[in-house]
């Protein structure tokens, strides 16, 4: 699954071309991650400060700094970013889940929550809920942890269908209603969600409407021999993964540099061969014998932003249909159903996507 992206050219030097701009800011020794974001006025030069598609590469690169071996989750996340997108995340426990969410924020400066999904957990606790004050004789809503930029909602699939719900609307609609009042949350916002592979115990799996609901599911794999040797290097010269500041992750872009990028990736040019190509691509999974459930056509536009994005971080201003299939398995991969009979037979989601890929006509 580590090939599932290649990384662009432009994002591999990025952390060069930061060290090297002018007027570069210096590291400090603190988690910008913990500190509120500055005002318009007071933002410090980034090192890709007018070059968003940089600003971006330098967050690859600063998320590096503290995570070995996940260069495609970062960069899916990115395009969940980039897409105003949700993110689910698979993986076994101890591959730096949490800890991609804590850099990213820290490169970024936004906020970011981390929710324990656990069987007892109510809707209240993940939205917020109007508390009595005594002193005031008044109810005030008290903001629970989805008021953030970044929240991790940890293992969702061990809380039940009723507090999993709770995320509907804010992933949906980026508000929270409570007694009748929407109250909207910060921006941008990102849920990246966590699932265990293997414990299927006492978990309570997401309905296709929820599913539906997350741009991308990305699998975070455990590192290869040489990544993981890294990895365990760095903790042996006392790397610490509750300090990012002393793992020298420091802010090199702002959610200006996001609204700009954004702005640039809807400028992408799709060509009506491309769209034919999504298109076709969502009816081939509809008409597949082993699937019950096909994508639907919001899988379809989840799969024209998601290769617009991934245009524009590769360079370009059009999308090609290399675009398309480097970035269908992810799309598409939690919006389909197998059949009982296909899952005996060892069939998975991403064999299904392969055979689709194949079966589809390429446009020229």
């Amino acid at each position: 699954m580590n090939a599932e992206y290649q990384v662009p050219a432009g994002l591999e030097t990025a952390q060069a071309a930061a060290a090297a701009a002018p007027g570069a800011a210096p590291e400090r020794a603190r988690d910008p991650a913990q500190e509120p974001a500055p005002g318009p006025d007071s933002e410090p030069p980034w090192p890709g400060q007018g070059d968003p598609r940089a600003a971006l590469g330098a967050v690859r690169a600063e998320v590096g700094k503290a995570v070995v071996g996940q260069d495609p989750v970062v960069t899916g996340l990115l395009i969940a970013l980039l897409c105003q997108g949700h993110v689910l995340l698979e993986g076994v426990p101890g591959v730096a889940k949490t800890l991609l969410l804590r850099a990213l924020a820290a490169a970024l400066r936004l906020g970011s929550k981390r929710v324990q999904f656990t069987p007892d957990l109510m809707p209240g606790d993940v939205t917020g809920s109007l508390i009595y004050d005594a002193r005031t004789a008044r109810f005030e809503f008290r903001e629970g942890p989805v008021f953030t930029n970044l929240l991790l909602a940890d293992e969702i699939n061990r809380t039940p269908p009723k507090t999993q719900a709770a995320l509907l609307e804010a992933m949906q609609e980026r508000q929270v209603s409570v007694e009748g009042t929407a109250r909207r949350l910060p921006a941008p916002f990102l849920v990246a969600a966590t699932q265990n592979p293997v414990e299927y115990e006492g978990t309570y799996p997401l309905p296709e409407a929820q599913l539906d609901r997350f741009l991308l599911k990305l699998t975070v794999a455990v590192p290869n021999r040489e990544d993981e040797i890294g990895i365990v290097t760095r903790h042996a010269a006392g790397f610490d993964p509750g300090d990012l500041a002393a793992a020298g992750v420091t802010q090199v872009a702002g959610v200006a540099e996001l609204a700009a990028a954004r702005a640039s990736v809807v400028r992408v040019h799709v060509s009506p061969e491309i769209t034919g190509y999504i298109v076709d691509l969502c009816r081939a999974t509809r008409q597949s014998p082993s699937l019950l459930l096909g994508v639907s056509p919001r899988g379809a536009t989840a799969l024209l932003a998601t290769s617009r994005a991934w245009a524009w971080l590769s360079g370009r201003d059009y999308v090609t249909p290399d675009d398309v299939k480097a970035l269908a398995r992810p799309t598409f991969r939690h919006r389909v159903q197998l059949r009982p009979e296909a899952e005996l037979d060892g069939t998975t989601a991403d064999g299904i996507m392969e055979a689709v890929l194949a079966s589809v006509p390429v446009p020229r």
